[in-house]
């Protein structure tokens, strides 16, 4: 088998945990397999990087930014792989443009374009195992690229669709995907098998297991991603089609989302064409929508809410505040939003109507809903988020 195994900032946040991440690919190199590793800076570092070149500038250029931060994975690849040749385990380190990664020439955020697998196979069939910097890659111009947040478990994805890895297996601190967070509800179950869509939908609305792009990724190149711990052997959580899971449960999972904020404009002129212009304003901002409600009035006035993460509520403010196209504007960051995702919803019904009577049990007032295939996502006040978690968890049965 050819594995490509990814390791976290915190999986390799200390020579300890590096030697430690060494012992479980030689291990796996031991027991016949192909290895390619990819990993992320030291815990730590890249904060430390954005502090020293923010001593200089508050606003340094992106393509030096780029040129800083690569450095923390390159640091990584080369102490893994000169730990692995001291167990008698040939490795090589790779940046990654000696890996091939080439990217579009959009710096700190950077999109993949294509990999060339040439160098990467040769040395695979030498016998090495080879370590790549993630995060990073080269321009189609020869500029070093970074990948921006999540950007290592992308190079992974990316590495293993193009090498065709038979699994993509993603080390973090936690072992696995549960129904829900198990700081919030101990009864939360691992799950171990989930597809692509449902941990799209998850890891978009608060889980912190993956990034939704790595998982966009694995869904188009095909990959199978098991995300496992790096601090214990416990089978991880298998990310897969659809069709290869063979028992579909009705829900897999429930997700809270803190990071919600709701605009409400009342008495919006009802005229065509309102809807884009207050949309696209935000969409030039790069501030990301959700959940959208409209309701229209009798006196050719409309109201119209809709949520944006906390974190863009400033810039949201502000351009609505500018473009002032209500008579009156609310703000309200006192909410969350509370999901409940599975692809067993396609062919049941009464999914919906038991997570409304849930919160209507538990006294919990809706204030707005949005329904997908596959996804049911409720806001509610802040204070009841937690309680609507674990009141939804019991309902569906996910402890059992």
């Amino acid at each position: 088998m050819l594995i490509v195994q990814k390791y976290g900032g915190t999986s390799v946040g200390t020579l300890e945990r590096i030697e430690a991440v060494a012992q479980r690919v030689a291990k796996t190199r031991a027991e016949g397999h192909d290895v390619v590793v990819v990993v992320s800076a030291m815990s730590g570092e890249t904060n430390k990087l954005i502090e020293y070149a923010e001593y200089f500038s508050k606003n340094p250029k992106q393509r030096e930014m780029d040129m800083l931060l690569s450095s923390g994975e390159r640091v990584t690849s080369a102490l893994l792989a000169i730990a692995l040749t001291e167990k008698n385990c040939p490795a090589v380190a790779f940046s990654g443009r000696q890996a091939g990664i080439v990217t579009d020439e959009v710096h700190t955020k950077a999109r993949i374009d294509h990999i060339d697998t040439k160098r990467m196979k040769e040395d695979l069939k030498a016998g090495n195992v080879i370590v790549v910097a993630g995060f990073q890659g080269v321009t189609l111009s020869g500029e070093v690229s970074t990948l921006g947040r999540g950007g290592s478990d992308l190079s992974a994805v990316a590495v293993a669709g193009a090498l065709e890895a038979d699994v993509c297996e993603i080390y973090t601190d936690v072992d696995g995907v549960y129904t829900t967070d198990p700081r919030i509800e101990p009864k939360a179950k691992k799950l171990d098998k989930i597809s692509y869509e449902e941990m799209l939908e998850l890891a978009s609305l608060g889980a912190k297991v993956l990034q939704n792009r790595s998982v966009e990724l694995a869904k188009k190149l095909n990959v199978n991603l098991v995300t496992r711990s790096s601090f214990n052997d416990n089978p991880g959580t298998l990310i897969t089609k659809e069709e290869n899971i063979m028992e579909q449960p009705l829900v897999s999972g429930v997700a809270l989302d803190r990071n919600q904020a709701r605009i409400t404009l009342r008495g919006v002129t009802d005229k065509p064409g309102i809807a884009a212009e207050i949309f696209t304003t935000l969409a030039n901002c790069n501030i990301n929508v959700d959940m959208i409600i409209q309701n229209v009035g009798h006196d050719g006035t409309t109201n119209l809410g809709f949520t944006v993460p906390e974190n863009e509520l400033g810039i949201a403010r502000k351009a609505i505040d500018e473009l002032q196209p209500a008579n009156t504007v609310e703000y309200d960051s006192e909410i969350v939003k509370v999901s409940v995702v599975g692809v067993g919803m396609k062919s049941h019904s009464g999914v919906a109507s038991r997570a409304f009577q849930t919160m209507a049990d538990e006294g919990i007032n809706i204030e707005m809903i949005s329904t997908s295939e596959i996804k049911i996502s409720m806001v509610v006040h802040r204070k009841y988020g937690e309680l609507a978690v674990r009141a939804l968890h019991k309902a569906y049965g996910l402890e059992e």
